[in-house]
């Protein structure tokens, strides 16, 4: 069971990624709200995965991991759930749209970011508990370990105040990032898959 969770959540937070690039290609905020709850449940599936397979001298490293997926699936949950309800649905006056409406850059855009820094710093982590000799774990560790550089960008980003409701810069730098990011986590998911399937 174990191992086919690990299996499992690979292929979920894959075609998740792929279902959130297709929604930002068609321009549809609520198929990206959508996947993107999708992204953040498979991936606490995935690092719980990797935590239970990691050896004991780096569990501290895997339960900390396990801990920030957490917290990032939280606040994802709440930014992405609001938006697909209460945003969509029309039901706020103007003042409370613009501070939970990530499209305004506002509060929850903010929380956005800080969640994605989060997941980053997650994804860090459990890279560090990756140990293996062939050539794919060596690149899944890699490719993990370099992820944790976006926990610097997405924290760093809304303190400095360079996403804001003055500027239509976010629009179009908005959607790239969020590609590069699916399609680098793409590769990612694809050697996980290899990962567990090799595990007995």
């Amino acid at each position: 069971m174990n191992r086919k969770i690990g299996m499992y959540s690979s292929i979920m937070h894959l075609c998740a990624a792929i279902g959130f690039v297709f929604c930002l290609i068609i321009n549809s905020s609520f198929g990206n709200y959508l996947f993107g709850i999708f992204i953040a449940l498979s991936f606490v599936l995935l690092i719980s995965a990797y935590a239970l397979y990691c050896k004991p001298e780096n569990k501290a490293a895997a339960y900390a991991a396990m801990i920030f997926a957490c917290i990032y699936a939280v606040i994802i949950l709440l930014v992405y759930y609001a938006n697909i309800t209460s945003v969509r649905l029309d039901s706020l006056n103007q003042q409370a749209n613009q501070i939970i409406s990530t499209q305004k850059f506002g509060l929850f855009f903010n929380y956005d970011l800080l969640g994605y820094g989060v997941m980053s710093l997650s994804a860090f982590l459990v890279g560090l508990t990756i140990e293996g000799n062939i050539k794919s774990v060596k690149c899944l560790k890699c490719l993990l370990l370099i992820h944790g550089i976006f926990f610097i960008s997405s924290f760093l980003i809304p303190l400095l105040g360079l996403f804001n409701t003055d500027t239509q810069q976010p629009n179009q730098i908005g959607p790239i990032i969020q590609s590069f990011w699916c399609i680098y986590f793409s590769f990612i998911d694809i050697l996980s898959f290899i990962y567990f399937k090799k595990k007995k």
